[in-house]
This record gives structure tokens, C-alpha cells and sequence, in this order.
């Protein structure tokens, strides 16, 4: 055997790829390394990062366990590329994480709850049966019997699994999750003008117990005045009477019948449907009975009062998981001193991998959460943070780390712990691939791939590759402008800071919610406003919760301000569209052509025809969901799946229709030549210029265009669309319509776009501001608060720390006030970047 180690490979090859729009892509990808894949939306960089590299690493590390585990594990199917070599074994962190389940917090998403729950396990003083407290002991760790110093009775302190609430130290009424289900009692009876026998009360009516007014006569409750003059005794029967059995007369259509009934109350009826309720709809009908309520027992803790029991100091285990993350961090080293010196050592290296693990969180800018909070209410952002953590945690070596836009939800001032801990990754010998935009985290990369130059089918090319100095270089890089600040930051023409309130205000004060301090915030009519501010300053608490809310209860008659919305003065706003960038539809049937509403337009179009007429066809044979034309073999959905029994299932474009969705009989019925089935496989801008001419479809394609999404085909699946393409197909339908009464709010529009694909948004939001609408956005992105009227800074930290309004103003005002982020960081970006217009 030769003595000579043969050299590992530096690169991972990829040689003709093909996955969606990718053109038979040969490159490189350097191993050990930072590399950032950058481009349009839509030009194909998932493609090349999450279709094939990704895909490649997973399916062949699994290919490699036995036959018997790789029939119970989701497999990718192979990518369509003729060859990559040197792949690692691949771990993938996307963009949108799914959302946790009721019984995940912060705590239990981090794993820094398992730490907690063995420090109040080990290190805490504990309960004897009889109640008394027992200091703390190394007993407890050593598994060695130990007596109360009070009573001498025997003491079993509760192992870590015993602290769960998702184990033995679940709150029994809550059974951990920390909120119960009660009968809304309003719900029961939502008019009270009515009588029972005119159905008064609402879940008799709706599950079918209709003889119960009969019923509660017999109990002396008078059925034909309206329930609000009942007296309280006769409520209270038919809210919470007893199950008795009552002989009553029915008539119906075969006679009169007398019979034995058991009474059921209108709670009892809601209950019992509850328990029944074995399916969605019929959880759905009964879930308008009831209100969720923090549990009373726990007071939302999750935990038994066993649970509860253990102490460090003056905590037990529900104080110590409400404390913040800075809180918790600056809590944990004082626990130590005051044990006994023969657990220090323990309690040390306790200690140790609890900070450990929560220094990491604080550098992507989680300080500010605890750990009880519910893992489904933080944010795409917050959520893709933790799985960062955890992934660095875990000290893998050899891995490639594909990372979906990881720093979405990240202000500027977070983006070095980032960097931080990807540099983590990389020094476990690691490889990690990036797709993002942000340009202070591209100029980070060793090695940068960009693909392009446009989107769709004008994309999946690689346009430069190489170092940021290498492809500023290169002459074909439309990042380049932006790499090294020759772009243009101001775009737009922005209203002087004397001219900003000219055309109105909303004006709104708040109490307090959440961490947020009572606010008073003022907003220009007709202007583009950003709110900006660190993770967890208030900004959505501010904006989604307070000003929208309260902007709908008052468009809406009759309807109240939300409990903490003390005044709002909002003249002349009738209208509130909140668009975000949530997916299209829920399954493949919805397409750019169905949400547009173009394909309305031409069905009753290519009905009109002289062929379609003599065969008798009219517009809705021309739907591929329902109609006589769609695709027998597929149903319309362009796709089936095939079963390979051993290995996953195969979903491919359907062989009978090639994807089209439609029979071959549909190319029969062609209008000026152009056939529906070949139209919905055209892109906007090819479309446009064959059906034109029907005026309605020609103003749909073209407000597409506008919006930049000319490159997207007819026939795509709404829900395979990025989030900034969803958010941009969501405004189509008001970007050329008068808006002087309407509020556009947008929560990140610019997540997942390329810097030039947020020019294109910063001209549509100009053009909404130039129909007169007032739009709110929430914002990281440098540019987008650059181009912005008005900017309202919150902070000045997250959390307890922020809360407040530090600043507010016009861009260039914000950026020379020394008191906030925000400022500090637009100084830099507005004097990095030249000009003021372009």
C-alpha cells in the first residue's frame, strides 16, 4: 500500500444539469468554502443549489443505508443532470421551515430546555413528601438516597423526563400545552332576541337537537320570550341543566308521538361534539363554541405543580423558561457560588453547555425570546435562526450545508453573528452554499455563482463565477453595481421632509401589548413609509397587530378597536390590503393563468371560434379542471405520479398531455393559429403578443409585466412560486386602479429578491403611491428603507429592550441620527452607494 495520502478533491463537479430552467449547466463548486449562489428571482439559482446539489448529496447518502430504512425515509428522485461528482453528503436549511406544532416552544426547538430541565433536576432544592424544602444536594446526580434534615422522610428528586410538560411533568388539566379549550357562552346564544323555539340557542340548532326547547319546557323554562328576558334560573337551566330523562310530545309529519328525551344543555351539546369530532370540518363546527383560555391550573406554564416544585435560588423551572434569552444567560452563571463546593464541577459545565448554546442564538439576534414561547408564533426568520444554531450545535465535519436565504428576517446588525456562524461551520471542515441576496453577506463568500442573466427561460445560465473580485470583473455580473457600490441606492422621487404630511396622517396610540411600550405614531397619507428595527423591536406588533386591526375595525361598521388601540384618526382610509408572501393556492391546479384571471378571459375567447362553435364546445369545455377537453389520463393537473414500489414515487409531467393539461382534441380549436394547450406553455411576454388583442387579457398580461413577471409561464403552479413572486402576483390586481382610500401594508417584500429584482418593487410601490395609495412596509433591506418618504425606527433593542419609537423621519435624517441601528447602518449603504436617482 502506498505510504502517499491521495489528495482530497477541492471541487464538487456538475456537468450538464437540467433541473427546471437550468440550460445543460457545467460548473464547479469549491469545497471547504463559503459559496453564495446569486441571481434573479427565478433564474434558476434553487435550482442548481436545492435541485441538484442538495438533491444529489441527500438521495446518495440514503441510497447508502439498507433497503429496509430507505423504504420508510422520504427519498429524493434522482436530478436531472448527466453527472455529479464529489458530492458530500448534503443537510438542507430552507427558506420557509415548517411551522412547530402546539407542543413546541422556543425552548424545545432550541434543545436549551433539556439543559434547563437537568440543571433544575440536579442543582436545585427540592421537596420532601411532606412538604419541606431540601437543600441542594450532589445526592441527587449520584443517585444516592437522602432524608429531609425536617422530617427525616426518604426524598426522590425528580429526574430531568419528570420536568417535561411534554412528559410525566405535563399540568394534567392542560396535559402540557398550556391553554384549554372552554365554552364560549356568548357563541351559545349569539341572539339573545330570539326564544329557544325560534333557535336561540345556536349548537341545537346546528347539530340536530331540535326537540330540546320541548324538553326545557318541562323544566319550566318558558320557550316564546326571547332568551335576554329568561329570568337568571331559567338561563342557567339551559345553559348547564341537569341530564334528566323528561316525557314529552312531538309532532311530525307521521303524527303525534310521545316519548322519553334526555335533556342536553347547550354546554353538555358543545362538549359532547367536541369529543366526537373525529374530523376537520367537524372540529371546525364546534370550534365556533368555543374560546381558548390559558389554562388555570399551570397559569400557561404547561407544567405540574410537581414540576413547578424545584428551586435554584429563587426560580423554579416556569421562571427560569419565561426569563428572555439575555435574561437567562445572565442568570445562569450566578447559580453556581451559592452550592455546595462539591457541585460546582456539575453545575459548571452544566452551566457551561446551557451559555454555550444560547451565545450562539444571541448572535443571530434571538436574545430577546424565552423560552416558553410558542414555537408556531415566531417567524419564518426566527425559525430558520434556530435550525442555524442547532445545525452549527451539532459539529458535523464533511457536510455541504445548503442554505435557503438565511439571512430573510436578519437586520444588518445581526448579519455578522450570521457570518459568525457559518464561519463555525467551516471550521469543522464543512462545505456550505448559500442562496441569498443580501449583498453584505455575498461580499463575505470565497467563491460567488452567478446565474442569469434573467428569469425563466431568459435564465439558468451561469453568467460569472469565481471570487467578488473575480466576477465584479467579469463585464457580465448584474450584481457588480451593487458588489462594489457603483449602483445608484435612491431610485425613486422621494417627498421633501416639509412636504411628507402634506396630503393627511394616520394617527394611532396604543397601550401596552407584549413588550411593546404605549406608542403614539403618526403616518403620512399617500407616502411610502418603512418600519424598520432589530428582530423583535415591535415593529410587527406596531403594524399587524395594532394599526391594521384597527384599521379594519373602523372601515367596518359597527365593529370596535382592538382592546389595546385607544384612539386611531385614519380620514379617508376605506380600504386595508395586507400583502404578503405566503404561497398561491394550495395545490397544482391553481396557475398563473387561473389567479390572473387571463384564462376566463380566453376560454369564452377560443369558444367564440368558428371550429369550437360548430362542435357545439362552449367556454367552460375549455377548463382543464372540469372541462371536456382537459386531460383524461392526469385530470388536468399536467402530472402523475408513478409508483416504483421499493423506491419513492416518481412525479413526472404527464406523457398523455406532455404537461399541458389539456387532450390532444384541444389543439383542434385553434384561435389565429395559436392553440389554448400551446398558449399556457408561453410566458407572459410571449402570450401578450398572441392574444393581445382581446383588451381584458392584454391589461392582466400586462400589469404581469409590469410587475416583472413577464418571464413566468401561463400554465405555472401558483404554489411553486417564490414568496416575492407571490407578493408581486397579489398586487396585479390593483396596480393600475385609483387607491387614494386604501392602505397597502407589506410585511418583508423584499425577502427573496435580487437587488434588481427590488428596484422592480420599489417602482410598482411608486406607482401604487402614484394612485394616490398610503403603503406601509416592515423592513431590513438597505434600499428598500433608502427609497422610502417616511421611516419609522423601533428598538432600540428587541424585546424588553425595545418596545419604543427611537427615531422617525426621512431616510437621509435617519441615517445622521447616532442613536439608532438603523441609522448607523443606512449612513453606510447611502454613502457607499452613488447618486441619488437612477
Amino acid at each position: 500500500m502506498s505510504p502517499h495520502r491521495i489528495p482530497r478533491p477541492s471541487n464538487i463537479e456538475v456537468r450538464g444539469a437540467r433541473v427546471h430552467n437550468l440550460r445543460d449547466v457545467d460548473v464547479d463548486v469549491p469545497l471547504d468554502s463559503l459559496v453564495a449562489i446569486a441571481g434573479v428571482s427565478g433564474s434558476g439559482k434553487s435550482s442548481l443549489a436545492l435541485g441538484v446539489l442538495y438533491a444529489e448529496g441527500s438521495r446518495r447518502y440514503v441510497e447508502a443505508l439498507s433497503t429496509y430504512t430507505r423504504r420508510r425515509m422520504a427519498q429524493a428522485p434522482r436530478a436531472a443532470v448527466d453527472s455529479v461528482t464529489h458530492v458530500p453528503a448534503a443537510l438542507a436549511l430552507r427558506q420557509r421551515p415548517a411551522v412547530p406544532g402546539v407542543r413546541s416552544t422556543f425552548g424545545t426547538s432550541t434543545e436549551l430546555l433539556n439543559v434547563l430541565r437537568l440543571m433544575f433536576s440536579r442543582l436545585a432544592s427540592h421537596l420532601c413528601p411532606n412538604g419541606h424544602r431540601v437543600p441542594p444536594t450532589i445526592d441527587v446526580a449520584a443517585e444516592v438516597p437522602f432524608s429531609c434534615p425536617v422530617c427525616g422522610a426518604e426524598v426522590h428528586a425528580p429526574g430531568a423526563e419528570s420536568l417535561a410538560f411534554n412528559s410525566e411533568g405535563a399540568c394534567p388539566r392542560c396535559e402540557g400545552i398550556g391553554t384549554v379549550r372552554e365554552v364560549d357562552d356568548a357563541a351559545l346564544v349569539p341572539d339573545p332576541s330570539k326564544t329557544l323555539d325560534e333557535g336561540a340557542v345556536a349548537p341545537w340548532q346546528m347539530f340536530g337537537f331540535n326537540v330540546q326547547p320541548d324538553i326545557a319546557r318541562e323544566f319550566g323554562v318558558r320557550t316564546d320570550v326571547p332568551f335576554r328576558d329568561l329570568t337568571e334560573g331559567e338561563r342557567e337551566i339551559v345553559l348547564d341543566g341537569p341530564e334528566e330523562k323528561k316525557h314529552i310530545t312531538v309532532t311530525s309529519k307521521k303524527g303525534v308521538h310521545d316519548l322519553d328525551f334526555t335533556f342536553r344543555n347547550a354546554r353538555l351539546t358543545v362538549t359532547e361534539e367536541l369529543r366526537r369530532a373525529d374530523t376537520e370540518k367537524r372540529l371546525a363546527r364546534v370550534s365556533r363554541f368555543l374560546v381558548e383560555t390559558v389554562c388555570p391550573d399551570c397559569e400557561g406554564t404547561r407544567l405540574s405543580p410537581a414540576a413547578r416544585a424545584p428551586r435554584i435560588g429563587e426560580l423554579g423551572l416556569a421562571d427560569a423558561t419565561a426569563l428572555t434569552l439575555d435574561g437567562l444567560l445572565a442568570w445562569a452563571p450566578t447559580v453556581i457560588d451559592p452550592l455546595p463546593s462539591d457541585m460546582h464541577p456539575m453545575a459548571r459545565e452544566l452551566v457551561s453547555q446551557l451559555t454555550g448554546m444560547a451565545d450562539r442564538l444571541v448572535q443571530l439576534g434571538l436574545g430577546y425570546l424565552s423560552l416558553d414561547r410558542a414555537g408556531s408564533s415566531l417567524s419564518t426568520g426566527e425559525r430558520q435562526r434556530v435550525q442555524l444554531a442547532r445545525a452549527v450545535r451539532n459539529r458535523t465535519t464533511g457536510v455541504l450545508y445548503v442554505l435557503d436565504e438565511p439571512s430573510i428576517g436578519l437586520h444588518p446588525s445581526n448579519i455578522d453573528g450570521l457570518l459568525a456562524l457559518i464561519g463555525d461551520l467551516l471550521a469543522d471542515g464543512n462545505s456550505v452554499l448559500l442562496v441569498d441576496h443580501d449583498v453584505q453577506v455575498l461580499r463575505e463568500a470565497d467563491h460567488l455563482i452567478e446565474i442569469g442573466p434573467g428569469s425563466g427561460r431568459e435564465g439558468g445560465e451561469i453568467t460569472a463565477s469565481g471570487s467578488i473580485r473575480q466576477v465584479i470583473g467579469s463585464g457580465a455580473s448584474r450584481l457588480a453595481g451593487f458588489l462594489d457600490g457603483s449602483a445608484d441606492v435612491v431610485i425613486r422621487e422621494q417627498a421633501s421632509p416639509a412636504e411628507t404630511f402634506a396630503r393627511g396622517t394616520i394617527a394611532m396610540t396604543t397601550s401596552a401589548l407584549h413588550t411593546v411600550q404605549p406608542l403614539s405614531v403618526r403616518i403620512p397619507l399617500g407616502r411610502l413609509t418603512a418600519v424598520t428595527g432589530v428582530s423583535g423591536s415591535g415593529k410587527t406588533t406596531m403594524v399587524l397587530e395594532s394599526l391594521v386591526p384597527a384599521l379594519r375595525a373602523a372601515t367596518t361598521s359597527g365593529a370596535g378597536l382592538p382592546g389595546h388601540v385607544r384612539t386611531l384618526d385614519a380620514a379617508g382610509i376605506r380600504r386595508v390590503h395586507q400583502i404578503d408572501a405566503t404561497p398561491i393556492g394550495v395545490n397544482i391546479r391553481s396557475t398563473v393563468a387561473t389567479y390572473s384571471g387571463v384564462l376566463d378571459d380566453l376560454r369564452r375567447a377560443f369558444a367564440r371560434t368558428a371550429a369550437a362553435k360548430e362542435a357545439g364546445l362552449g367556454a367552460g369545455d375549455f377548463s382543464y379542471n372540469t372541462g371536456s377537453l382537459r386531460c383524461p389520463r392526469c385530470e388536468g393537473t399536467g402530472r402523475v405520479v408513478l409508483d416504483v414500489q421499493f423506491l419513492p414515487d416518481v412525479d413526472i409531467d404527464c406523457p398523455e398531455c406532455e404537461g399541458t393539461r389539456y387532450a390532444p382534441a384541444a389543439e383542434s380549436y385553434p384561435r389565429d393559429g395559436v392553440s389554448l394547450p400551446h398558449l399556457m406553455g408561453l410566458t407572459v411576454r410571449e402570450a401578450i403578443e398572441a392574444v393581445g388583442d382581446i383588451p381584458a387579457v392584454r391589461r392582466r398580461l400586462q400589469a404581469l409585466i409590469d410587475l416583472g413577471l413577464g418571464y413566468l409561464t401561463l400554465g405555472e403552479d401558483t404554489p411553486a412560486l417564490s414568496g416575492g413572486e407571490a407578493q408581486r402576483l397579489k398586487l396585479s390586481a390593483h396596480i393600475d386602479r385609483g387607491q387614494t382610500d386604501a392602505l397597502f401594508v407589506f410585511d418583508e417584500p423584499s425577502v427573496g429578491l435580487h437587488p434588481l429584482d427590488v428596484r422592480t418593487l420599489l417602482h410598482v410601490l411608486d406607482r401604487l403611491v402614484g394612485n394616490g395609495a398610503t403603503v406601509v412596509v416592515i423592513e431590513h433591506d438597505l434600499d428598500m428603507i433608502a427609497n422610502a418618504d417616511h421611516v419609522i425606527d423601533m428598538g432600540p433593542g428587541g424585546g424588553a429592550a425595545g418596545g419604543r419609537i427611537v427615531a422617525t423621519g426621512a431616510p437621509q435624517e435617519l441615517a445622521e441620527d447616532p442613536g439608532t441601528a438603523t441609522g448607523r447602518f443606512l449612513r453606510t449603504h447611502l454613502e457607499h452607494g452613488t447618486g441619488t436617482r437612477g
